[in-house]
């Protein structure tokens, strides 16, 4: 079999893999489509202790209700969860999601909302059909036709998304001027030891800082940015703002935040065009 069988046979396998999904998830058969998800709140929030570990976020009790059984559970999050709870208080809302009739097999995730519909692999079997289908188009008549086909979609995809990118900008630097700014602690320092590609071991520190609202709530939050020496940051006090009524969204340091909003949007043009131009030198070469 020569390359183009090989190229074939790639796109007939991941275009079947395809066909497949799409018809598993029309039939509701996807792990997506048969999850439950619900609102679960929070109703305790336990303090870290000082030098443990990161895993498994904020040591909270929360409680949600089968809506097939109208039971009412109650569970913490210990152990692997989904999503980490990094920022905690009592009667904060977040998402539960678990198998149909499983409710205590629960996995959390930071916000309530619709999980799709399971179309992730499907579509990602449609790209590599789609590469094959370029590569075939480059070997046949020439190299311009790969950047043509690769940088052209993706200049495409880029020139839709920067507009989402610069009101999502702007809407962030409006909640940074906007922020509250209150008195803030770190309560605890915690410490976890993993190992890089190499074997070699090295030290990850998450200091948890503890504010109180104008309202009231009391938030415990993991500064996994922004804190210098942490290693010490223990009892130390602190300055953190937040965004009024989403305390989830806070920072310690608003100055950095917004150079932070600049940079982002001028890498996100100029990467924009890059791709636009190397998909027009390859239509030029055409």
């Amino acid at each position: 079999m020569g390359l183009h069988g090989y190229l074939a046979l790639w796109c007939a396998v991941f275009g079947a893999a395809a066909l497949f999904g799409y018809g598993w998830s029309l039939a509701g058969m996807t792990r997506a489509r048969r999850t439950v998800r619900v609102t679960g709140r929070i109703e305790r929030v336990r303090e870290p202790g000082h030098g443990g570990s990161r895993r498994g976020g904020i040591p909270v009790v929360v409680s949600y209700r089968d809506p097939a059984t109208g039971q009412d559970v109650t569970v913490t999050n210990d152990g692997d969860r989904g999503e980490a709870i990094t920022t905690a208080w009592e009667g904060r809302e977040i998402g539960v999601h678990y198998p149909r009739g499983r409710p205590h097999a629960f996995r959390f995730t930071g916000r309530p909302e619709d999980g799709g519909r399971g179309l992730g692999r499907p579509n990602f079997a449609v790209f590599l059909v789609y590469a094959g289908v370029v590569v075939v188009a480059a070997i046949d008549r020439g190299w311009p036709w790969a950047l043509v086909g690769f940088c052209g979609p993706w200049a495409v995809v880029g020139a839709l998304y920067l507009p989402g990118n610069i009101r999502d900008t702007r809407r962030r630097r409006e909640t940074l001027a906007s922020m509250i700014a209150v008195r803030g602690r770190f309560v605890a320092v915690l410490r976890d030891v993993d190992t890089d590609g190499e074997g070699s071991p090295f030290t990850t520190l998450t200091p948890v800082v503890a504010f109180t609202t104008p309202e009231g709530t009391a938030v415990l939050a993991h500064c996994t940015t922004g804190v210098p020496d942490p290693a010490d940051a223990r009892g130390r006090d602190v300055t953190v703002h937040y965004a009024p009524g989403d305390p989830t969204t806070f920072t310690l340091n608003r100055a950095a935040e917004q150079r932070s909003l600049r940079s982002d949007v001028a890498v996100n043009v100029v990467a924009l065009l890059v791709v636009a131009g190397a998909a027009l030198v390859g239509a030029v070469l055409l």
